[in-house]
């Protein structure tokens, strides 16, 4: 993907026939959002900021907060290829600040930007690869969602039984064209389940591109007369979406499981011990705890090298660690949020020096896990009030804003 300069980006919107712009971000919650601009006034955007109404998007009253302003990332910038292309649609993912460039306090971007700096200072960078499920629905006839999936189809299905291949090649031609590199894409084990696995990419552009396949997703499968739904739990007795996350620490371009294992130890181990702490900004519907302990879902709070079950997956390579899989979230993720609080976890048990417990492989029938996953949304939101780790000084104004946001979405 190319990356923009202000001056390349406001040049490329001159010669490209471009003429819409759209501000993305989302709001606490993980909800995309987004205002359209014309060309013309996207210097203004870059140089002070469009203005929005942030009570409606904070959910805080009127004079609580100086005004809020999207100011766009101009290396963002991408075309939007199921739009016109005829009169394009331009779309930049946007920092929120107040009217003087000082970043909002409880805008999750900019929270991971921080996040990044922290692990550079601490000598390492992360990439994260992103693995999806979703679900595909028929539409009525006045284009609501039933509850009839796509097809019949099951896990590595092809066509007839498998009715997806054609909205799924759209969606990765409009990912690749985008900049978004697909690895994997297939029929998943529910009636019109699919799956889509990316490529890792730095842990700020995995976040955004997380948020444009999303939306790539939902708008494919609508122009093609189906509903996309990422719901953790979509139907009862079959298979739930998850969004398995895989990160890998490097250090000067070379994993840090050979250059330095201790460091990425005390990294998985900072995120193992937390997990209780941090699963409500993993899975952020009552559904998504529905989903825990069934089909291969992890309920149980344990690692392994070998067993692809567990909740944290080590997969080794050459007798080395080949970073960790994360299986636990699911797509209800606000993934700037959720990506820099495991990003902080895992600093904390650098900090700390932690080191994890025995590996729960299935080869000692006296192995315990270290705990059990929340069995309910209020029981993670329980866990993240009393974490002494998310009360601390980065953290503990947007957690408590995300846990006021859940609460009042359940009532």
């Amino acid at each position: 993907m190319a990356h923009y300069t202000k001056d390349e980006a406001i040049a490329y919107i001159e010669e490209n026939d471009v003429k819409f712009i759209r501000l993305a971000f989302c709001d606490v919650l993980g909800r995309h959002k987004n205002i359209s601009i014309m060309p013309s006034e996207l210097p203004q955007a870059f140089a002070d900021g469009i203005r929005i109404d942030y009570h409606k998007i904070t959910g805080q009253r009127r004079g609580e907060l100086a005004d809020l302003y999207l100011r766009p990332d101009p290396s963002t910038l991408s075309v939007l290829p199921w739009r016109p292309q005829t009169g394009r649609v331009v779309r930049f993912y946007c920092a929120i600040s107040l009217a003087d460039g000082t970043p909002y306090a409880n805008d999750a971007r900019s929270l991971l930007k921080d996040t990044v700096e922290e692990c550079r200072r601490k000598g390492f960078s992360c990439r994260i690869g992103l693995y999806s499920e979703f679900y595909l629905f028929k539409v009525d006839e006045a284009g609501n969602p039933t509850q009839e999936p796509w097809d019949k189809g099951g896990y590595l299905d092809i066509a007839p039984l498998d009715k997806g291949e054609n909205i799924r090649r759209e969606i990765c031609l409009s990912l690749e064209s985008m900049g978004i590199v697909p690895e994997k894409s297939y029929h998943e084990a529910g009636p019109g389940q699919n799956e889509i696995d990316f490529r890792a990419a730095d842990a700020l552009s995995s976040a955004d591109d997380f948020m444009t396949y999303k939306n790539v997703v939902t708008s494919i499968a609508g122009r093609n007369g189906a509903y996309a739904s990422f719901d953790p739990k979509p139907m009862k007795w079959d298979s739930g979406n998850g969004l398995h996350l895989k990160f890998n620490l490097h250090c000067a371009g070379e994993d840090l499981s050979v250059s330095d294992p201790e460091t990425e130890t005390q990294f998985l181990a900072g995120v193992f011990h937390r997990m209780r702490d941090i699963t409500v900004f993993l899975n952020a519907k009552s559904q998504s705890y529905e989903r825990f302990g069934e089909k291969e879902a992890p309920r149980n709070i344990t690692w392994s090298t070998k067993r692809a079950s567990r909740l944290l997956q080590i997969p080794t390579v050459d007798g080395h660690r080949a970073g960790f899989v994360l299986r636990s979230p699911d797509a209800t993720i606000n993934p700037y949020l959720a990506f820099a609080v495991i990003l902080r976890a895992g600093l904390a048990g650098i900090e700390n020096g932690e080191t994890l417990p025995p590996e729960t492989d299935g080869s000692n029938a006296n192995e315990q896990a270290a705990g059990k996953l929340p069995v309910s949304l209020g029981e993670a939101i329980n866990a993240a009030r009393q974490s002494d780790f998310l009360k601390g000084e980065a953290m503990a104004a947007i957690t408590e804003r995300y846990l006021g946001a859940l609460e009042k979405e359940a009532d």
